[in-house]
């Protein structure tokens, strides 16, 4: 198990109660950002390499949150890079200093944030340590690199500070939530931090900064090997691969039993994205099946009891590919053998073309909550949360990475935009993740869950759903959530 407990020269820490214990984690908000330059003691430049959705919203938030300081937030991005134009519409420029090279930034920097793409990162990792100023930070916001070190025999120089600040959450989100809370303080999204190298002992204080600096609500610690492990795995199970395998098998579901394109489409997408993530987020998981009539929940039951077992199944072996190396260097290869082409889209099915004309009419009637849709969902999300738990991962990061990053990120921009469209535009690992694992989990619902659901619930796991400790631990991180829900725009 992941130690949790820590302790800050500048933050004041809260305990949170949770399964089996207490966890320790840093409540965020703006009224925090004036203790940012003792946080940040020793830091006059940070280096933000790569301008992804990450990289654009992190070296903003940053910027934003610092100004008025002595610190300086620059970008760096490699030669040519087409992300230079958009940067310097966002006002980081060569001219003041806070846009260049990305060697002269890391060079330059005090901390350097790695938020550049996975493979670049794993081929030009040694030329951005080549050349770190004696005693600089690294940073980073999930454990890939990590986990290539480890499996090539590298790792990080030494005498360098190495921490880790993770947003649960996409760039965009996390860029958006600190935007509104310029008017309600700590809207953000909840981070974790690791520390794994710290020559000086500054690093938990340095990390604690930068995440109150990105507006996260509440911090809670981890180590960069859990991190890695349940961020890889989210991806392709209940953040991504999972959930665009679901949705797409009972669109087809619902349309062979004889359901228009418009409907089949909001029982199944819109459902998950929609009421399913609203009630989730707002009321927790066991609200969504103690809200269906009697009827409703014999159906989520049925559901949700053919659907754990092959959804446990897939999330483990998912959990095991991720930890002997398997899937990072499906990721390695993948990058090398696709090099600069686009990937194919996963949006072309045609579902996918009919949630144009459902967007469109939303406003017409208040869906409720499908039955059976919802009783498939939650069974794959309980199932990683069930996966997480039983590898000895923390309940922060259980719950955030399995629940919360879900329901208040990524289901918000899929209700907008739609499941394919986001899975077509999120980062190149999570998309190769998505793409491999997406249709596993579609094949375990067609030829497993759906005739099992069938048959009579398994009382035993709708007891174990209803008794299950994630619901007192997601209780307690709702203590942490600001009253504010995203706005995509």
């Amino acid at each position: 198990m992941t130690s949790t407990t820590y302790t800050s020269g500048v933050f004041a820490l809260e305990t949170m109660d949770v399964p089996g214990g207490t966890e320790t984690v840093l409540r965020g908000g703006r009224h925090l950002f004036p203790l940012l330059p003792q946080a940040f003691a020793g830091v006059r430049r940070i280096g933000v390499l790569g301008w992804g959705p990450q990289g654009r919203a992190q070296a903003l938030n940053l910027r934003d949150s610092l100004a008025g300081t002595d610190i300086r937030v620059a970008v760096g991005l490699r030669p040519g890079s087409r992300s230079a134009a958009d940067a310097r519409t966002h006002g980081f420029t060569e001219e003041d200093g806070t846009l260049g090279d990305w060697l002269t930034v890391a060079a330059d920097s005090d901390l350097v944030v790695l938020l550049i793409a996975d493979a670049a990162l794993a081929a030009h990792h040694p030329e951005i340590f080549a050349v770190l100023k004696p005693g600089a930070a690294i940073g980073l916001s999930h454990g890939f690199l990590l986990g290539h070190l480890r499996e090539t025999g590298g790792e990080f120089p030494a005498g360098h500070p190495v921490i880790a600040v993770c947003p649960k959450g996409m760039g965009d989100s996390v860029r958006r939530l600190y935007q509104q809370g310029a008017d309600v303080n700590g809207a953000g999204i909840n981070s974790s931090f690791a520390v794994h190298a710290d020559p000086d002992g500054r690093a938990v204080d340095l990390a604690l900064g930068w995440s109150v600096a990105l507006g996260s609500p509440y911090t809670f610690r981890t180590t960069l090997h859990s991190e890695y492990l349940s961020d890889i795995v989210g991806e392709r199970a209940i953040l991504l691969g999972a959930v665009h395998g679901i949705v797409e098998t009972l669109y087809t579901r619902y349309r062979l039993a004889g359901d228009d394109e418009a409907t089949a489409y909001e029982r199944s997408c819109e459902n998950v994205t929609g009421p399913i993530a609203r009630t989730i987020s707002h009321s927790g998981l066991r609200a969504v099946r103690d809200g269906l009539s009697p009827s409703g929940r014999e159906t989520f039951d049925r559901a949700y009891t053919a659907t754990y077992g092959p959804a446990r199944e897939i999330v483990a072996e998912i959990y095991d590919e991720v930890a002997d190396g398997t899937e990072l260097r499906s990721v390695v290869l993948a990058e090398r053998r696709l090099g600069a082409r686009p990937m194919s889209e996963i949006g072309g099915s045609p579902m996918w073309g009919v949630g144009e004309k459902v967007r469109a009419r939303r406003g017409e009637r208040e869906l409720p909550v499908e039955p059976f849709t919802a009783g498939v969902f939650v069974a794959t999300m309980v199932a990683q949360i069930d996966e997480f738990a039983e590898r000895g991962h923390p309940w922060s990061e259980i719950v955030n990475e399995s629940v919360i990053e879900a329901v208040d990120s990524l289901l918000p921009y899929m209700h907008a935009r739609d499941v394919a469209h986001m899975v077509d535009n999120c980062s190149r690992t999570a998309r190769l993740g998505a793409r491999r694992w997406g249709p596993r989990f579609q094949a375990a619902c067609e030829q497993i869950a759906y005739p099992a659901a069938e048959l009579p619930a398994d009382e035993s796991l709708v007891r174990a759903f209803v008794s299950h400790s994630a619901h007192e631990a997601l209780a307690a991180a709702a203590k942490l959530r600001p009253s504010v829900d995203i706005s995509v725009v």
